[in-house]
């Protein structure tokens, strides 16, 4: 009898009535040649399928489940909220209270706003970029998703750079054109692209740890340049730190680089689990914005009291507990022991993990860019993935993706998964 088998009925339901069957493209398991399982429910490390099978969850809902799942502080929290509202689509105390602790801990962040989504976050700080300067041209990197906003959805060719080829049908290349694509962690490529577009140049926009091509730190050097050409030309510097927002440190990647941005595109953690996004940077930036400034930028749900509950609840406890250096130890502990079997198996294996996430790859040595994450080992990858879910272990169903770890993975948890990894 197949122990999926819910999952597969609904999934087949579901194919009828939205494309691929899901409501986000990786949920899918294409990448992984299956088919999704189906979630009930979650608690602390766990998930829970319509099959009543347990796994051990390394993607922690794409990041805001540090805490573990099913928090009872949070849950708390929204519940309170709950018996006060949903929505009010007015101002809330709650809002400015949440704003508040991230620009403590954030010092880059003066002035922030909220949105509902990783995706809107990124859109409207290029907005504001394009606004503030009153140039067109974007830099992003190959491999750097940013969300399915039309000027960064865009796709690099064979070359350092390229002009103008969308990603995805649907995409003006008017638009497109505006956006140039340039190797993540290649010094040589950006200063080529660079000189060629500064005086046009609106906004530099990076994930300066990458969490969509794997797990791919961005190079200290690389991130200075970065830093030192947009203030040269005049241009904006935006860190998309959606998933490594309260992810990696308190302060974010940019805390452990000691790099500041202009602008930060926020989001996932500061939701608590609800869909929640933000962005901020310096005062005079962020003052361009509606009403203050020209620049237009609204959203009817923002600051949603329900995830503003969830999500100051969690950053304060965040803030109490700083559990970063434990995450990373626990999140080496569980690579190192994936790593020894890997190799009495005679397979290259390497990984990579900074505060509470953490990567690897089927390869002899650490891909430093997307280039380098397309030639890691296919067939390696999916056979690990399906037999670690066999086995009730839930790593992310893409080798483009980086995995999680909470607080609730503790070390009996992670030995109990090595034991069974040990096994495959």
């Amino acid at each position: 009898m197949n122990k999926t088998k819910k999952s597969q009925d609904l999934f087949e339901q579901a194919q009828k009535i939205m494309p691929g069957g899901v409501n986000s493209p990786v949920r899918a398991f294409k990448n992984v040649n299956s088919s999704p399982i189906f979630i009930k429910s979650a608690k602390g490390p766990y998930l829970y399928d319509v099959d009543d099978n347990q796994y051990v969850d390394f993607i922690g809902s794409w990041g805001p489940m540090i805490l573990g799942h099913s928090n009872p502080r949070i849950i708390k929290a929204v519940e309170e909220q709950l018996q006060l509202g949903t929505s009010y689509g007015a101002p809330t105390e709650g809002e400015s209270k949440m704003g508040q602790l991230v620009t403590s801990v954030m010092p880059s962040i003066e002035m922030m706003r909220m949105v509902n989504s990783g995706t809107e976050a990124t859109m409207s700080c290029i907005r504001l970029a394009r606004g503030v300067t009153g140039k067109d041209k974007i830099i992003k990197f190959t491999g750097c998703y940013h969300g399915h906003v039309d000027s960064l959805l865009i796709k690099a060719g064979s070359g350092v750079s390229t002009f103008g080829l969308p990603d995805s049908p649907g995409i003006p290349k008017d638009l497109a054109q505006h956006t140039v694509t340039v190797p993540f962690n290649d010094i040589d490529a950006f200063e080529n692209t660079y000189k060629s577009i500064k005086d046009d140049l609106a906004a530099v926009i990076i994930e300066p740890i990458a969490g969509n091509m794997g797990f791919i730190p961005g190079e200290i050097e690389f991130l200075k340049i970065l830093r030192e050409a947009t203030n040269a030309c005049g241009a904006v510097l935006i860190f998309d730190e959606v998933m490594t927002g309260f992810r990696v440190s308190l302060g974010g990647a940019q805390e452990i680089y000691g790099i500041q941005p202009d602008l930060t595109a926020l989001g996932k953690v500061i939701g608590g689990g609800l869909p929640v996004g933000a962005f901020g940077g310096k005062r005079e930036i962020m003052e361009q914005l509606a009403p203050s400034g020209p620049v237009y930028q609204a959203g009817t749900l923002s600051g949603n009291p329900l995830a503003v509950a969830a999500g100051t609840c969690l950053i304060q406890r965040l803030i109490e507990l700083n559990p970063f250096e434990e995450l990373e130890l626990n999140a080496k502990f569980l690579l190192n022991g994936i790593k020894e079997v890997m190799i009495q198996k005679g397979m290259p294996f390497v990984s990579n993990q900074i505060g509470g996430m953490f990567g690897f790859f089927f390869a002899e040595q650490q891909p430093r860019n997307f280039e380098d994450v397309v030639e890691t080992n296919d067939k390696n990858f999916e056979q690990f993935f399906k037999q670690s879910l066999d086995q009730g272990i839930y790593f992310a169903p893409s080798k483009f993706e980086a995995g999680f770890i909470s607080t609730k993975h503790s070390e009996s948890v992670l030995i109990n998964v090595l034991s069974k990894i040990q096994a495959l």
